[in-house]
């Protein structure tokens, strides 16, 4: 998760073009046949299933009273796609790259206020919540971005050609869940999102995780030095690697996303086997840094639904999770910057709105970041 990875400012010149998709007013899907970093969020989310044993009283409180969460519904309105009705889930999850406060100097940079989603995921949650398909969005895609109004009620207008990860930047969380319902046409059901100081935290808490590396990762940018081999990484070591993009692969975006979805599944492993969710104490510390540096949508916004919520991705594991990175292409005006495939994403939306498998096709022959195979769980 890292700034550097744009070079000018968070909206670039006006060069290339995407294709999302635009929406008349007030248009309404018809009912969908029947038939979650950085995910690290929602997983880590899961702690808060302690509460099952203790009840409410004092950590209930506790842990309620350090939930922080947005009104996403009131501030996009009605003019959305509907929610599905066979059972699946969509949530967007954000890593955002603030440089204030403690993530100025986990983030690098200089803290100019502002804050972009510098990871950016969409996790779909099969019908009966045993799989999941997830698809990583790369932040440098050039995107039209739609009109739209923050939880303030601050408007702000549509722009063309810009960078993914502008939207977050300008209009928050709102504006990030509408330029992502903008480009795939489905309803986003949940938010999360972490900072750089929650994430390295939360990979503490959990005792690190263990990963192998097939290459030496040299990156001075993001301060990580792995010789090839099995490491156990600590919070700031975890950190590193999500952010590394210069150390391994072609140097771009995309070789980070490869990155971490491989460290999504280590982390998956490792949560099963340090005992999450039967150790007490464990959950307890867990859900005390979960619930102070996640952030959520209103709906998710109180122990007990995170509870609910948590509960339903437990059976999800590395085995029965498809993790796919949108589909992109160089651009040829500026290697910096990616462009959406849009014939093939739409496979993808395609394939989620069903609740389906999504198809090898649609992302063969998409832009990679040659970091493939570099990191796995030992």
């Amino acid at each position: 998760m890292s700034a550097e990875s744009t070079p000018g400012p968070g909206i670039p010149d006006e060069t290339g073009t995407t294709g999302p998709r635009h929406r008349a007013k007030g248009r309404r899907r018809k009912p969908r046949k029947r038939h979650k970093g950085m995910m690290i969020m929602a997983w880590t989310a899961a702690g808060i299933v302690v509460l099952g044993g203790t009840g409410a009283g004092y950590v209930y409180f506790k842990l309620n009273g350090n939930l922080k969460s947005v009104d996403i519904d009131q501030a996009l309105g009605t003019d959305r796609p509907e929610k599905a009705d066979n059972g699946s889930e969509n949530i967007l999850v954000l890593g955002s790259d603030t440089r204030a406060g403690g993530n100025k100097k986990l983030g690098g940079g200089s803290d100019d206020g502002s804050a972009r989603s510098d990871t950016a995921m969409i996790v779909h949650v099969n019908k009966g919540h045993k799989k999941a398909s997830v698809v990583s969005i790369p932040r440098d895609t050039l995107i039209d971005r739609p009109s739209c109004t923050d939880t303030k009620g601050e408007k702000y207008p549509a722009a063309n050609s810009v960078m993914f990860n502008s939207a977050y930047s300008t209009g928050g969380a709102a504006c990030a869940v509408k330029t992502v319902e903008s480009i795939t046409d489905l309803r986003m059901d949940h938010y999360l999102e972490v900072d750089f100081a929650g994430f390295q935290t939360l990979i503490d808490d959990l005792g690190g995780v263990e990963v192998t590396t097939t290459k030496r990762i040299d990156d001075p940018d993001s301060h990580l030095k792995l010789s090839a081999g099995t490491h156990r990484l600590d919070g700031e070591q975890a950190l590193g690697l999500v952010r590394t993009r210069h150390g391994v692969g072609d140097g771009s975006d995309l070789g980070r996303i490869q990155l971490q979805q491989a460290f999504i599944k280590a982390l998956l492993n490792q949560v099963k086997d340090v005992g999450v969710f039967s150790n007490p104490k464990k959950l307890y510390d867990l859900a005390q840094t979960a619930t102070k540096t996640v952030t959520t949508d209103s709906e998710l916004g109180s122990v007990n639904k995170l509870v609910s919520f948590a509960n339903g991705l437990k059976t999800i594991t590395p085995a029965n999770m498809n993790m796919v990175t949108m589909p992109v292409a160089y651009d040829p005006a500026d290697p910096n910057r990616v462009l959406l495939q849009k014939k093939q994403a739409d496979q993808i939306w395609k394939a989620l709105e069903h609740d389906k498998p999504i198809p090898k096709s649609a992302t063969k022959g998409s832009a990679a970041g040659e970091a493939k195979g570099v990191v796995s769980a030992p």
